[in-house]
């Protein structure tokens, strides 16, 4: 019988412990989340208002366009993660947004990532061990589509270093923790 009750005492313990390690990891990601927009934001601010329509090649997006298609991902796949809807057109930042000027494409990039934030705070830990069919073409968790998403939003925000340097600005400093 005490072993019984031991198993049993161990499988609690256990189960409580995945659950505070899933829901710290739901916190990190939501710190983790907070810093990049922090980080972005820095991006956004050290960039001269003439520097939107920077472009370092013809073919290239401007800055503005690099920061419009960033906020386009992060509402697509924190959409697809969350089931949330998406508040504008899906991936309409970007090409059709007329006013690409400083304060609006802050306005807007701070706006995705604050839907970012907000569904992942509303997810669960289980919610993001659930997989799904991201843009019906690539099977993982949405947890899984969340890191894409980090990755895809680091690559776009790293390569405007090249466009602040190309206007003049010293880029921020780097935000790891």
């Amino acid at each position: 019988m005490e072993i019984k009750k031991l198993l049993t005492l161990l499988c609690f313990v256990f189960g409580i412990t995945c659950f505070a390690q899933a829901q710290t990891t739901t916190a990190q990601i939501v710190k983790e989340w907070e810093r990049a927009k922090a980080y972005t934001k820095e991006y956004l601010e050290a960039m001269p208002d003439s520097g939107y329509a920077l472009k370092p090649t013809p073919e290239m997006r401007s800055f503005a366009e690099q920061m419009l298609h960033l906020t386009d991902a992060n509402y697509a796949f924190a959409a697809a993660a969350s089931g949330a809807k998406v508040p504008a057109g899906q991936g309409e930042s970007e090409k059709k947004t007329a006013d690409k000027s400083k304060a609006n494409v802050t306005k807007q990039v701070m706006a995705g990532y604050d839907f970012v934030i907000n569904n992942v705070k509303s997810m669960t830990p289980a919610q993001l061990n659930e997989k799904i069919k991201l843009f019906n073409q690539f099977d993982m968790t949405k947890g899984v589509a969340l890191s894409k998403l980090f990755e895809h939003q680091t690559h776009h925000r790293g390569q405007t270093t090249v466009y602040l340097r190309l206007a003049g600005v010293t880029p921020p400093e780097e935000k790891l923790f």
